[in-house]
């Protein structure tokens, strides 16, 4: 998240973070919530001058198919107050709401069982004990949660029993079979070692000045910076759905107490093992290797992605993984905190990456910018993977201040030029685009099942957005719902799984992964889009156990399930 520090301020005289509008720019995302019921829903994160770190992150979003009905759902976390976490006041809740279709939802959080009366800050899902039916991994500051999915439409916290209850400040968590068992684990970063009962200053509460933190001379609340960080957890799922911490033994319990963020499981020198990413906050971030064995290589500095290309430690934030120049390898993006430029990392081959920020048009376009949720994402159905992004300061006072950044912020879309390159869409008035946001946790997902991919955005302190992919003469499309076999070494979920799409000769991957984004998950049916192309060619899967299979597709604009055996 960056922060407090003596950072130079800089001239943003031609740039701003919201009001950029364009009148002739078509609607490309059209902000329907007050049409649907999660505009009932009040995120609350501490009070409203942000005097302590605790109050400035806020919660992630999830969309995915609680129910098994064929529509995704939305689950919303809450964040709460010091009242609520002392047991003065009553706590704020999350909210899963249930998808009727027409964009007509149902807020069924009771009944599920998924109030989260906890300070909640991160949602993964996955299917860890292969029944089926999805799980959600909630982290919060405090006790995390483990929901497991009932299959009649409620969940249970197995957190405590299953050996996952992880204390402390846990942030974006993700699951993936890492040793190849055909049972899902679970990672969970460490934020920053917070005590309620020892806070640190608050800004401007120091007469004398001392001890007060502050950014470009404005007092602000201290951290992360200075403060202690939390090591990282690694749980390797048993055979009887319980877990065991082997973080130390894998090689990623983060002994330097970095602050971790957002992280994912997924194959990045195509070895067929899943590595994983960790973004972390004004720390470097990390790139461990799966070396097999249940061990990891911490590969960040060669890697090329511990650091920016000019060598310094960024805000990282948000986490997006695609790859979005269709070379079959994995690229990954991470998003930072103003005066700090997003940072793309282009892979290229081997565990190496080159970080090609400024010159894929990432640099400039977001310096103003504070970013938190991220994700790739092919808004038009090119069949090229575009990107965007919620943004939001952490620092109410920034309004006052002449940076040429604001406290609420614009979300950024960026279109794929197809060479390299990405471009700014405009904003049209009135549009999702051009609402100023406290962005926080945004999730991906075809809510309507049109075909065009839709988008949540939880906002810090107020209503969430929901922004309906309203795309003008959009490319094809298919979407994918895979249903791994454990008894071959997969999960049942695929989470980790790698799809090659052919059609048109243009071949694209698309990797199943779980969390990401910011402390978000994205609908995990996989979503193609195919441009002019009205047949697939070839469709390959590479199952999480290693085994390849051919799939015929019959048409195009459809959603398909594909199950492991079923292939060529």
């Amino acid at each position: 998240m960056g922060g407090a520090s003596d950072t130079a301020a800089r001239n943003y005289s031609s740039r701003r973070t919201a009001g950029i509008v364009d009148p002739r720019a078509p609607v490309v995302f059209e902000d329907i919530t007050t049409r649907t019921a999660l505009a009932g829903f009040k995120h609350r994160s501490g009070g409203a001058s942000k005097d302590y770190i605790l109050e400035a992150p806020s919660g992630g979003v999830a969309i995915f198919d609680y129910d098994g009905d064929g529509r995704p759902d939305v689950y919303l976390l809450n964040g709460s107050s010091f009242g609520a976490e002392r047991g003065t006041e009553k706590p704020p809740r999350a909210a899963l709401y249930r998808n009727l279709g027409g964009w007509r939802f149902e807020d069924v959080t009771d009944k599920a069982g998924v109030t989260n009366e906890r300070w909640g800050f991160g949602v993964a899902v996955g299917d860890y004990n292969n029944d089926g039916h999805p799980d959600m991994f909630v982290s919060n500051y405090g006790s995390s949660r483990l929901y497991r999915n009932n299959g009649d439409g409620t969940f249970t916290d197995v957190a405590e029993k299953a050996g996952v209850a992880r204390k402390g400040w846990s942030t974006g968590a993700t699951w993936g079979d890492y040793d190849g068992d055909g049972r899902l684990d679970l990672f969970v970063p460490g934020y920053v070692e917070f005590d309620l009962n020892h806070l640190p200053p608050r800004p401007g509460g120091n007469p004398q000045g001392e001890g007060i933190c502050q950014y470009r001379g404005m007092p602000v609340f201290c951290g992360p910076r200075g403060l202690k960080g939390e090591g990282d957890s690694l749980y390797r799922q048993r055979a009887d759905g319980t877990f065991e911490d082997v973080s130390q033994a894998a090689g990623v319990d983060d002994s330097n107490r970095y602050y971790g963020m957002a992280s994912a499981f997924v194959d990045l020198n195509n070895d067929g093992l899943l590595d994983l990413v960790v973004t972390n906050d004004s720390t470097p971030n990390y790139l461990y290797l799966n070396k097999g064995g249940g061990k990891f290589e911490d590969f960040s500095y060669p890697s090329g992605t511990a650091v920016n290309e000019e060598g310094h430690e960024q805000a990282s934030m948000g986490l997006a993984l695609g790859d979005y120049d269709n070379d079959g390898l994995v690229d990954f993006y991470v998003t930072n905190f103003s005066d700090e430029s997003n940072a793309l990392y282009h892979n290229e081959g081997e565990g190496t990456f080159t970080d090609v920020t400024f010159r894929a048009g990432h640099g400039e376009a977001t310096l103003p910018f504070l970013g938190w949720g991220t994700s790739f994402l092919d808004f038009d159905n090119d069949g090229w993977k575009d990107l965007i992004v919620a943004n939001g300061h952490v620092y109410p006072g920034v309004d006052a201040q002449r940076w040429g950044t604001s406290y609420a912020q614009q979300v950024l879309l960026f279109r794929n030029l197809r060479n390299g390159r990405f471009e700014r869409v405009a904003a049209a008035p009135r549009s999702g685009l051009a609402a100023a946001l406290c962005g926080r946790g945004l999730a991906v997902g075809d809510l309507d099942g049109d075909g065009l991919l839709d988008v949540v955005i939880n906002n810090a302190d107020g209503s969430p957005v929901v922004l309906r992919n309203a795309t003008r003469r959009p490319g094809h499309w298919l979407q994918l719902r895979l249903v791994g076999d454990p008894a071959r070494r997969s999960p049942r979920d695929a989470t980790g799984a790698v799809i090659r799409l052919t059609a048109a000769k243009l071949c694209q991957r698309v990797d199943a992964v779980s969390g990401a984004g910011y402390a978000s998950q994205n609908d995990p049916r996989l979503h193609f889009g195919l441009g002019a192309a009205e047949r697939v060619d070839r469709l390959e899967v590479k199952w999480p156990g290693g085994a390849t299979e051919a799939f015929p597709v019959a048409g195009v604009d459809r959603i398909l399930a594909i199950i492991q055996g079923k292939g060529e």
